[in-house]
């Protein structure tokens, strides 16, 4: 018999649900929103005027001064980019940002398989011998390398650090650096990605140049907004053709950020809604374009999901298996069949990379299924066979399953072998490899990142003891409680709801990280059933009277007669139609 989680459904204070009702909110959105803090329908509005300003990002401006004046030298200015879709949106709005703005820019990714991660003094290097810059700017990297930024200033050349990861002990000794986590940052928003800094530098870039009178025409009305809003490109914005439209890059923003799976605080999720609108309504980078094309998506219709499971992984793709330059130069280029092209490629090497992924996840749950952990807090994963470009997709199916956290190794440079690891929410792992790295000096050679997600590098010797100086932080910082494994619901959905307004209105709506997507919780007769795709199951259920599709991904045993699901009320799109569908994501025979 099949078992679900511990589910508990989510609290929603009736005074906000009436708040919210009262301003014009769906009640069901209302009661959704109100469980995930919304009190107040102005907390969901998509205006620019919502967002942060950008001046209250620590070192912004003196970072806009020091670029002005770069591109009023003619410096030659090199973005050293992240191989993953944040890193390389983050270049892409960086190199048309700048292009736009009269500077002279080129861009370096380093290959993840030679290089490593991060402003390392060999990519100092590599930069110098290949481009001769002046000036660095590193994106979605650099806030701790420290040895990097110390060979950059061997050679003379500056360095400019944009980040969002979280900092060391120790701050590189940069020419500037901004990063909404750095000792000092009053940025509100803690949680912006790596492409939404540099879309605030831009924007704090184009401020300066204003100032200083750089483009043709001047506003007519100053102080100038630093937002655009929708659809005032020389009009009552306040600002005149020879500026660029920094908002045309939201689409970009928007894809980076779902895609580096940070919290859609509420600066987060105006950068997000203002980048959905504008591809809904066709304006997008070619390179954006080309990607829905190849995932057959229509982005008339786009959501959160085609950006975070359609368009992210063949963008990754890139950075995992090959070089994430293919991603960077499909969003740079402005030539629609070259745009096309690379798509194609990307979307192959996805192809390719799902193959690695099953693989491995095979070997992983054939691995574990021989252990006893039942006592243990961590899972540490090693084979000698897996590539490095995957086992961070391996390590979160791992942790999915069976709810710890988990780093799984693949074989590096010489006697190093690498680690990607993804946590459950109790344990925060870039804490925890802290911990390690206190306790067990030179233990780990290099590490960084996130809460939920980290990178590692160790000898391969010293597996066996690192998995055991990960099991007992682990054990220091999680309680057995933890690690029960226990899902939110929305509880049961109205019948009254259950249709495809309500299911279209869920899909449009910007869900992510810190602001789950909904799910509900009700029971259901199983009427029919089909495996599709090899490994699917394709459902008709049965509510009330009342039919519905459905779908249960990787799984193709039949389903009993009755059963009670936590599932997904969205929609299914064929041949230009859209339809109700439910995805099961929990179930348990009743």
């Amino acid at each position: 018999m099949n078992t679900m989680p511990l589910c508990v459904t989510r609290s929603a204070p009736p005074e906000a649900i009436e708040r919210l009702v009262r301003g014009g909110v769906h009640s069901l959105l209302a009661r959704i929103y109100a469980a995930r803090g919304i009190i107040a329908p102005e907390q969901l509005s998509s205006d620019f005027r919502g967002l942060a300003a950008p001046e209250r990002m620590r070192n912004l401006p003196q970072m806009a001064r020091l670029l002005a004046d770069a591109i009023a030298q003619q410096k030659k200015l090199l973005i050293v980019a992240d191989y993953d879709a944040d890193g390389a949106t983050a270049c892409a709005v960086g190199l048309r940002a700048l292009r736009a703005l009269g500077a002279s820019v080129d861009y370096l990714v380093p290959n993840r398989f030679e290089y490593g991660y991060g402003l390392t003094p060999e990519i100092v290097r590599l930069a110098w011998e290949m481009k001769r810059p002046d000036i660095l700017i590193t994106v979605d990297n650099g806030i701790a390398s420290n040895e990097g930024v110390t060979e950059a200033n061997r050679l003379g050349i500056r360095v400019l650090i944009t980040d969002h990861h979280l900092p060391g002990e120790r701050l590189p000794d940069a020419w500037c650096i901004i990063n909404p986590n750095q000792p000092g940052c009053e940025f509100p928003s803690k949680h912006l990605a790596g492409v939404g800094v540099m879309f605030y530098l831009m924007l704090a870039l184009r401020a300066e140049l204003r100032e200083r009178g750089a483009f043709k025409q001047r506003m007519k009305n100053p102080p100038y907004p630093p937002f655009e809003k929708e659809g005032q490109r020389g009009s009552a914005g306040g600002f005149e053709s020879g500026e660029p439209n920094l908002a045309d890059l939201l689409d970009l923003v928007a894809l980076g950020t779902i895609a580096d799976v940070v919290k859609l605080d509420e600066n987060n999720r105006i950068l997000v809604q203002q980048g959905l609108q504008r591809v809904r309504a066709g304006r997008t980078q070619p390179g954006i374009t080309a990607l829905f094309q190849v995932a057959g998506r229509d982005p008339r219709r786009a959501t959160i999901h085609d950006l975070g499971f359609m368009l992210a992984p063949r963008l990754n793709a890139a950075g995992r298996l090959s070089d994430m330059s293919l991603g960077i130069e499909c969003l740079a280029t402005d030539d629609a069949r070259r745009a096309l092209a690379i798509a194609g490629e990307l979307d192959r090497l996805n192809r390719e990379r799902r193959t690695l992924e099953s693989d491995m996840q095979d070997t992983a749950l054939a691995a574990i299924e021989q252990l006893d952990f039942s006592e243990s807090y961590s899972l540490s994963l090693f084979d000698p066979a897996w590539h490095q470009g995957v086992v961070g997709i391996v390590a979160s199916r791992v942790k999915d399953r069976f709810h710890r956290p988990t780093i799984a190794f693949a074989r590096g440079a010489g006697d190093e072998i690498k680690g990607s690891g993804r946590s459950i929410r109790a344990l925060h792992l870039r804490d925890a490899l802290d911990l390690v790295a206190k306790r067990h000096p030179g233990l780990l050679l290099r590490f960084g990142g996130h809460a939920a997600a980290a990178g590692l590098t160790i000898r391969e010797a010293d597996f066996g003891r690192f998995a055991a100086a990960f099991e007992e932080a682990a054990q220091r910082m999680l309680t057995p409680a933890d690690l029960e494994r226990q899902i939110e619901t929305d509880g049961s959905l109205e019948l009254e709801h259950m249709t495809l307004e309500t299911a279209v209105a869920l899909a449009e709506a910007i869900w992510g990280q810190g602001f789950a997507q909904p799910s509900f919780d009700d029971r259901f007769e199983v009427t029919g059933q089909r495996v599709v795709g090899a490994q699917h199951l394709k459902l008709k259920l049965v509510r009330s009277g009342r039919g519905f599709d459905a779908m249960l991904f990787r799984r193709s045993e039949p389903l009993p007669p009755k059963i009670r699901a936590i599932y997904r009320f969205g929609t299914n799109e064929y041949n230009g139609t859209r339809s109700i569908q439910l995805t099961i994501e929990h179930w348990e025979e009743i």
